[in-house]
């Protein structure tokens, strides 16, 4: 190996080999050419036998001076391990890399082959490169005179083609024209058009024109025609507004007679859905037409009667005046001929004249624009008579039952109607039926109102017969006139009406019409419903519509009819019977308690009401229902305090009190007054809870008056009873008043029995006290009064809140009389008391 070495490369000198040798030690060291370390601080230490600055004299004198000779001696031995190491090292570097060495000399000699080889082939290419081109150059110089020539022919057989074209148009166009191939016959025209303007100087080409000018004319006519006709269908009328196009004919009056055909077929359409129509009967007066304040007679009402179900088809008093065809049927009619023909007209006329494109003359034209603005106003006209159809069909459906044909419909409609916003992008009648949706809905719930309303008014009325009239109790339940079933007693005989079944039965009425008003409504809520969520309509017609339009629109009509029962004695408040009065406080105060709350809570959750406009809140209308229920109750009190003083004015001014004769009974009208007020405190226990009273005196019933005291000391004050001197009277009067509470005979009372029986007794004595006041009295005119006032004391106390109101009143009206009395001579207690015992 080593001979072969030797014998390929020329023998290097001794310093250049030992520079070789140090160069590759450097390399292992990691020195760089200037003998540096290259991750290293350079080292100048003399000493430092790895440093380039290295001195052996120096070293050698330093480990002379410093070292032993055992050190010395150890010195050496390490250096000569390390000098064999490194010799070692450099050895096996040398062994590893030689294979390397040897594959490297192989491939340069191997790319030195082929090189040569490729060398060989590249101009070998030249070669055949340079031959082809002087082939090529020789054929090219032998065919440049044939080449024009043959160019010059190819051009005059092209020409003829042509030529033979022109000539065979005319034969061509009238055998396509009697094929009826009209758009063969207009491409052929197209084609030859240009070349017959541009040679018809030529008398043969002007022929040719000529002709061709008057065939389609005569194809033109036939187009025409078919505009006229009205039996084409939408395809071939299409391809005959495209060919007269394509013969240049006016766009504008293309457009006005391609709609005015359509328009043929639309109105046909819209006359048909006419004919559906008809002009609606004379019928029973609307819900809606009712007058609030006016009770409604069950005939005038789709809810009149017994609270019955809304849907039930005998209760509906509304009948569609179109029975023949319902109102879903109606739709689809028009949505599959009218609309689906009016897409189909949209789709072709923007295909024919806006979104064709326009080539030539016809680009500076602006067709496009011009026939938008004709197909919109269009399309505007006849949606307009379509909705007009739509809206009077929907008007129809006065009946408040089933809400589900009408629904279905209204989401027909409005899912074909987005098909056209689709094909006319910014036009209005999808907006415009919109708005139709938005206001049958609307429409609706004015009809429910006014149905709950009429409902209201009619319950109100049987409320009012079966409080005037006796009931007859059949198996146990008692039926009223009306027919609804209102409570039980003993089978076969007379009830007396129950106020609280009353009450239970008329409020669980209107709650169950509520609820069953809420669940027809919800329809138009549905999931499956394509306009229940757009935000035009979900969010107004949950908030406004049904919350506001029809829930709290009824209660408040609720509380203001029930106010309108307080109007004055004249009017209707003196035909009310009072304990209707009485019913419909309860009602109101169960309305402010809890019934309000739960028909908004129950409407919340059914619509998900999400309240973005301004919304009536409960607590407002429990405040209305409670003013109505305090005012209903005030004038029960009003009404039931003048009927007992009524009795009591007429058993004063009818009696001769200055000529009676000893009293030796109580008046039976005292008995009357008492019997009624017991009535009416067991009529209100009925419905109002009993309320708090004062502390009553262990003696209420035999406590005597401060008149009577006064009286039995007659003797000792006879001269005030005298008129000769009524300023002492006056004197004892005041002083006397001076000590008492002042008493509001009008104040608003509570809700609870006791405070509505003081109201009624206070009224009744105030009215007593201002009677008496009027007459004139004999000794045993004050007797009587003495022994009346007595007997109303042993009873009234027991009704009223505070015993010494009654006590006051009687006081005063004992008062009075002895004051207007010509001789005082009071009745003593004990008779009196005897007397009333006795009566």
């Amino acid at each position: 190996m080593d001979a072969t070495a030797g014998a390929t490369t020329p023998p290097e000198s001794e310093p250049a080999r030992k520079r070789r040798v140090h160069g590759m030690l450097k390399l292992y060291y990691g020195l760089n050419e200037e003998g540096k370390s290259s991750d290293k601080p350079e080292s100048l230490d003399p000493c430092d036998i790895n440093g380039p600055h290295f001195d052996p004299e120096v070293f050698l004198n330093k480990l002379r001076k410093e070292c032993s000779l055992a050190e010395l001696m150890d010195q050496e031995s390490c250096m000569v391990k390390q000098i064999r190491a490194l010799d070692s090292d450099m050895q096996t570097l040398v062994y590893e890399n030689y294979n390397k060495f040897i594959s490297a000399t192989d491939t340069i000699r191997k790319m030195k082959n082929d090189f040569k080889k490729m060398e060989d082939e590249m101009d070998c290419l030249s070669a055949n490169m340079a031959a082809i081109t002087e082939f090529s150059a020789r054929i090219s110089g032998t065919l440049q005179d044939q080449h024009a020539q043959i160019t010059k022919l190819s051009g005059v057989h092209t020409l003829l083609r042509k030529l033979q074209f022109l000539f065979e148009l005319p034969a061509r166009l009238n055998k396509c024209l009697e094929l009826q191939a009209y758009a063969q016959a207009v491409s052929s025209y197209r084609r030859a058009r240009s070349v017959l303007k541009q040679y018809s100087h030529m008398p043969s080409f002007r022929g040719i024109q000529d002709d061709c000018h008057a065939i389609m004319d005569q194809l033109a006519q036939q187009l025409r025609q078919k505009f006229r006709d009205g039996g084409s269908s939408a395809k071939d009328l299409s391809e005959c507004v495209e060919l007269l196009l394509q013969l240049d004919e006016p766009a504008e009056e293309l457009c006005d007679k391609f709609l005015s055909h359509a328009q043929t077929r639309l109105e046909a359409n819209l006359h048909s859905l006419e004919a559906e129509l008809r002009e609606p009967t004379p019928g029973p007066i609307a819900a809606s037409d009712l007058p609030a304040s006016s009770t409604s007679k069950p005939s005038a009402s789709p809810l009149a009667g017994t609270p019955t179900d809304l849907s039930s088809p005998t209760k509906n008093s509304f009948p569609s005046p179109t029975a023949r065809t319902d109102i879903l049927e109606f739709i689809d009619r028009g949505c599959n001929e009218f609309v689906s023909s009016l897409c189909l007209v949209i789709a072709s006329y923007q295909e024919l004249f806006i979104n064709r494109p326009q080539e030539g003359d016809l680009a500076s034209k602006n067709i496009p624009q011009m026939a938008s603005g004709k197909l919109h106003s269009f399309v505007d006209a006849l949606a307009a008579r379509y909705f007009n159809l739509v809206e009077r069909r929907i008007q129809e459906e006065k009946g408040v039952g089933d809400n589900s044909l009408l629904v279905r419909a209204l989401d027909r409609f409005h899912r074909r109607l987005q098909a056209v916003s689709k094909l006319l992008p910014g036009s209005a009648v999808p907006s415009l039926g919109t708005e139709i949706v938005v206001r049958a809905a609307r429409e609706r719930i004015k009809q429910y109102l006014a149905a709950l309303q009429s409902f209201y008014l009619d319950s109100l009325t049987d409320v009012r017969q079966a409080l005037a009239t006796p009931r007859i109790s059949v198996g146990g339940a008692v039926v009223p006139p009306g027919g609804g079933i209102l409570g039980g007693t003993a089978p076969g005989k007379d009830a007396t009406p129950s106020l609280p079944e009353l009450l239970a039965s008329l409020s669980a009425s209107i709650l169950n019409q509520i609820k069953s008003v809420l669940a027809s409504v919800h329809l138009f809520t549905a999931k499956d419903i394509t306009f229940s969520n757009k935000p035009y309509f979900k969010g107004e017609f949950c908030s406004q519509g049904v919350r506001e339009g029809l829930v709290v629109s009824f209660i408040k009509f609720v509380c203001q009819s029930s106010r309108q029962f307080c109007e004055s004695a004249g009017d209707r408040g003196g035909s009310t019977p009072p304990a209707l009065l009485l019913l419909l406080s309860r009602l109101c105060l169960d309305y402010e308690t809890s019934t309000i709350s739960y028909i908004l809570t129950l409407t919340d959750e059914q619509f998900l009401a999400q309240h973005h406009a301004p919304v009536t809140p409960v607590t407002a209308l429990c405040s209305e229902a409670r003013e109505a229920a305090q005012k209903l109750l005030n004038h029960y009190v009003k009404v039931q305090g003048l009927i007992i003083s009524q009795m009591l004015r007429k058993s004063v001014e009818t009696r001769d009190w200055v000529n009676t004769i000893e009293p030796r009974n109580v008046r039976a009208v005292m008995k009357r007054v008492v019997e009624d007020t017991t009535s009416i405190d067991v009529q209100v226990g009925l419905l109002y809870e009993e309320g708090v009273r004062k502390a009553h005196s262990s003696d209420s019933s035999k406590r005597t008056f401060s008149v009577y005291s006064s009286s039995r000391q007659q003797v000792r004050y006879a001269p005030s009873y005298t008129p000769s001197a009524p300023m002492d009277t006056n004197l004892l009067s005041n002083i006397h008043k001076l000590f008492s509470e002042r008493i509001d005979i009008f104040s608003p009372v509570e809700f609870n029995k006791v405070s509505v029986l003081t109201g009624i007794i206070k009224i009744s004595l105030k009215t007593f006290l201002e009677c008496v006041r009027l007459r004139t009295f004999g000794r045993y005119g004050l007797q009587q009064i003495q022994v009346d006032c007595h007997y109303l004391q042993m009873y009234l106390w027991r009704f009223v809140s505070d015993e010494n109101l009654v006590h006051f009143l009687l006081d005063e009206i004992v008062g009075s009389a002895a004051h207007r009395c010509l001789d005082p001579a009071p009745m003593e207690q004990s008779v009196i008391e005897v007397i009333c015992e006795r009566g």
